[in-house]
């Protein structure tokens, strides 16, 4: 199913290639929220820049965001006064404010409809034993804004214990706001290509050369925007974050629909908004039932989690749309932002959003087209992309190196105890063939699908996800179709497809 953001019509943004090699000054790999805002502050500022994107316009994480525009990223402050000091925090805090406004600056600025609204937004409990972690973040906020403050009552349809409210925060819809500084990327000359997968970054005399399947691009300076760097070395970013998916449904509930947006502190950590469908109507958005990337999950464990959630507070609920998404999270719950290793000169990433990419992406497009342009840019020293503070963090360190060998050695050498016969229709999972492993999917028709289920990236073992029919890395987050098409980074190939009948035949 699709994402509420993504069911209107795309086309009308893309620029014929033009030349092999291309050329420009700047190159940014993907047109996502990051991506898109980037182009826009370079094109603003008179820039030579070529966006490229392996799908379309914010088509991979950004449209299946819940799109909420906030300041609140959790309950992360007393955490950041702890680790940095009250000073960090505050300017943490006045960073992704600027953000927001910056944000409402560009919609009025180019009257884009994006249905863009200032809304509160809330960290909520229902259980009294959380009520002190809020009480904690309160008292740690005060010490910086005036903006926010403990509740006790909502405009949820459930009582709850206590909550910390931030006032005067926003949500839109992310699509058609991209779309607007697109529009205007494109009419003042510079260039957006789609359907375009970049391979690989190769350093040169004066710039990198960009491989792609439609051909090759030399740029002075890259951004890497594509979510996940699809670059293993240097920068070792595979070391430092690991990615997080959570599931989302859009809902009409079928009676009066609160304002503002909420986050519940405790798992399963359900988040909700309204939003307006595309027939104009209010509709509720809920997300939640998250996990590591590359979990074994079942549709159970996730959207039919989600909406037990809604059957519980508004039985007459209508489900309109559903989907997933993904996020990269960083050791030290801080983005990476700025340059890409100190070994590539002139290569920037902005990634690690830590599930809040709406405001943190603005606030990485300042701060990168800012160094780009070799413009100050009072914010960059927060979010170094080459400080290697989260490598101290030694336990998540511990858990990510021990995924990968359980999947690298550990879950190769283990036979599967699965038979291809065992899969019931709509069912996928790994099965052994002749004393290999094979990821075998049999569809709603009982069409067999079957791929080598090795991730093409550092060649992890992919697990099943039966919510949304793919095949996922639990080492670094890589996604895959049921067919095997590479859906999301950091791999860029696709599995390779195996023969089942030709398996079987030869046994």
């Amino acid at each position: 199913m699709k994402s509420i953001w993504l069911t209107e019509n795309q086309e009308g943004f893309q620029t014929n290639w033009m030349g092999n090699p291309m050329r420009t000054d700047i190159v940014i790999i993907g047109a996502g929220m990051f991506g898109i805002t980037t182009a826009h502050y370079l094109t603003e500022a008179g820039a030579d820049v070529l966006v490229l994107d392996k799908s379309g316009i914010g088509r991979m994480t950004t449209g299946h965001t819940t799109a909420k525009i906030t300041s609140q990223h959790g309950l992360l402050y007393q955490y950041l006064l702890e680790k940095y000091g009250v000073d960090f925090a505050k300017e943490y805090f006045e960073a992704n404010e600027e953000s927001i406004q910056e944000i409402e600056g560009i919609v009025q600025a180019y009257q884009i409809d994006c249905d863009f609204e200032r809304q509160d937004h809330t960290m909520f409990t229902k259980s009294a034993n959380e009520k002190r972690k809020i009480v904690e973040e309160v008292r740690a906020m005060k010490q910086f804004t005036s903006q926010v403050e403990k509740v006790t009552k909502t405009e949820l349809p459930f009582e709850i214990e206590l909550g910390i409210t931030v006032k005067d925060q926003a949500q839109f819809h992310p699509i058609r706001y991209l779309r607007g500084l697109a529009k205007n990327i494109l009419e003042k000359g510079n260039k957006i290509i789609l359907d375009t997968t970049c391979y690989d970054l190769k350093k040169e005399k004066d710039g990198y050369r960009i491989q792609t399947q439609k051909g090759e691009v030399l740029a002075k300076k890259v951004v890497l925007a594509s979510h996940y760097p699809f670059i293993k070395y240097p920068g070792l970013y595979f070391f430092k974050m690991y990615q997080s998916s959570s599931y989302v449904i859009a809902f009409d509930p079928k009676k009066d629909i609160f304002s503002g947006m909420y986050l519940q502190v405790e798992e399963p950590k359900f988040s909700f908004r309204s939003a307006i469908d595309s027939d104009g109507k209010r509709i509720l958005i809920l997300g939640g039932a998250g996990h590591k990337t590359g979990k074994s999950v079942t549709d159970q464990m996730t959207y039919e989690q989600l909406k037990q959630e809604v059957q519980q507070e508004f039985p007459e609920a209508e489900i309109r749309y559903w989907w997933s998404t993904r996020d990269c999270i960083t050791l030290d719950k801080l983005p990476y932002i700025g340059q890409f290793s100190n070994l590539l000169p002139n290569v920037y990433i902005g990634t690690g959003f830590n599930k809040w990419g709406m405001t943190t992406s603005n606030l990485a497009a300042r701060i990168v087209s800012d160094e780009i342009l070799e413009k100050k840019n009072r914010h960059q020293h927060l979010f170094l992309a080459t400080r290697m503070q989260p490598i101290e963090n030694r336990e998540e360190v511990k858990n990510i190196l021990a995924q990968s060998v359980k999947s690298l050695v550990v879950q190769r050498v283990k036979p599967s105890q699965l038979r291809v016969e065992d899969l019931a229709n709509g069912e996928g999972g790994i099965v052994q063939l002749q004393g290999k492993k094979v990821g075998v999917y049999r569809d709603e028709n009982g069409k067999i699908y079957a791929v080598k289920p090795v991730c093409t990236h550092l060649g992890c073992l992919l697990n099943w996800n039966g919510a949304d029919k793919t095949w996922d890395c639990p080492c670094h987050g890589s996604r895959y179709r049921f067919d095997g098409k590479n859906l999301y980074d950091p791999a860029m190939k696709d599995l390779e497809t195996i023969s089942v009948k030709e398996e079987k035949e030869q046994e």
